[in-house]
């Protein structure tokens, strides 16, 4: 056998004819140790291989360099295959071209996605020069979700924003969410991530269920709206708001505590972060005192918000140190990566409001969820299905993987809730 060395070190490559087969039909026991018995019958090295099998339908493709007579591979690769009942196509002389490292990884996430919506979502990378090199699915509960590995020429940070803007748009026309993030090493490379508290890790506000309490719910949650939207300085407005629980028993802190509801999908989601080494943590603009006990419950690393000022058992409408707002949650981010040893680039924040913007943008990867439009502009990508699950799928993590693992554990699977 010959060898092609370069002057440059290259990996020496073996010389021959390059033959493509691909192998389609039902999966079955045997299908790639017969196609791969009948190549060892011949001169032949592999070079490549790739299979997907989708509802038990297989999709094999093989990449060989075959040294002698090609006519006679193609005959005896067709018996074995027929032997099995399997489909087979050989393409003698295919090109060897280098092996394509994709550029992006695209998460499509939808209930349902449509075959337009897919179909211009794939004319807008086309557009803008993507090649899409493989795609799977990654969920089909409680969303359906499909990671796309692409590749793209340009190289820049405008690049990046142009192709993340551009799918988002036509993403919107058709109810699909799209994460758009770069591939290579950096994608899985993440390693703290942290979630606002207040209609993101739990349904509602704290803020309001206290104020309720005080018969003042429907005047917090005005100038809740207005914050979230970046109408109102979030200090301003906590201010505000605090100001209207004067005068509560600190009793009503435990009480709220103990009527948190989380997101659906949140426990599933903590769980399995834990599970793949993540630091988990929570930073808000809520408080300290209703948070501190569901952060134990769910073995948080780390906590981060506001500390309501008591005085005789009473709330004084007043909050006690720094206030955690826009600016401090950004601040408590870099903080928390930093007491851990983990870069900014391989943290994420995930949060719904303007209050957040700073703490996604200086994120390694910022995630939107079911946010404000404010929010939703600065995120790398932007949730919009009430299933903070989907966090995962846009890491990369697939519905079949988070069940396997749930199994293992005994814990019940599909359950929709958290």
């Amino acid at each position: 056998m010959g060898y092609n060395i370069s002057q440059s070190s290259e990996e020496a490559r073996p010389l021959g004819t390059s033959v493509l087969i691909t192998v389609t039909g039902h999966d079955k026991p045997g299908v790639t140790s017969v196609l791969f018995g009948a190549l060892s019958t011949r001169n032949v090295s592999v070079l490549d291989v790739e299979q997907v099998v989708i509802r038990g339908r297989l999709t094999l493709g093989v990449l060989v360099s075959c040294i002698g007579d090609s006519e006679e591979l193609q005959e005896v690769i067709e018996q074995a295959m027929d032997s099995l009942g399997i489909d087979v196509t050989v393409e003698v002389g295919a090109v060897n071209g280098e092996r394509r490292l994709s550029t992006h990884a695209v998460v499509i996430l939808g209930s349902p996605v449509s075959a337009k919506g897919f179909s211009a979502l794939a004319g807008e990378l086309a557009r803008q020069g993507g090649n899409i090199d493989s795609i799977r699915g990654i969920a089909d509960y409680p969303v359906t979700g499909l990671e796309l590995l692409i590749s793209v020429d340009k190289d820049s940070v405008a690049a990046d924003a142009a192709l993340r803007q551009g799918l988002a748009a036509v993403a919107s026309k058709y109810g699909i969410d799209v994460a758009v993030e770069r591939g290579g090493l950096a994608r899985r490379a993440k390693r703290l991530i942290v979630f606002d508290v207040d209609s993101t890790l739990i349904q509602g506000e704290v803020i309001e269920m206290l104020a309720a309490r005080a018969g003042r719910e429907q005047e917090v949650a005005a100038v809740t709206e207005a914050a979230m939207r970046g109408e109102l300085d979030f200090a301003e407005s906590l201010h505000q708001r605090v100001a209207a629980l004067a005068g509560l028993d600190v009793s009503v802190l435990d009480e709220v505590a103990m009527e948190l509801q989380l997101t659906p999908g949140a426990r599933t989601t903590i769980r399995t972060l834990h599970r793949m080494g993540y630091h988990c943590g929570v930073v808000s603009g809520g408080f300290r005192q209703v948070i501190e006990p569901l952060a134990h419950e769910l073995e948080l690393d780390f906590v981060k918000a506001n500390t309501l000022e008591i005085s005789e058992g009473k709330l004084t409408g007043r909050v006690k140190g720094e206030i955690v707002d826009r600016a401090g949650k950004a601040k408590a981010l870099r903080a928390f990566a930093d007491s851990v040893g983990v870069p900014m680039e391989q943290t994420i924040a995930v949060g719904d409001g303007a209050n957040d913007i700073d703490m996604l943008t200086v994120a390694g990867l910022g995630i939107a969820f079911n946010a404000k439009p404010a929010l939703q502009e600065v995120a790398d990508a932007a949730l919009s299905h009430p299933f903070l699950d989907a966090v995962l799928f846009i890491l990369g993590v697939t519905r079949d993987e988070i069940e396997a693992a749930d199994a293992v554990d005994g814990v019940l699977r599909r359950v929709p809730l958290n």
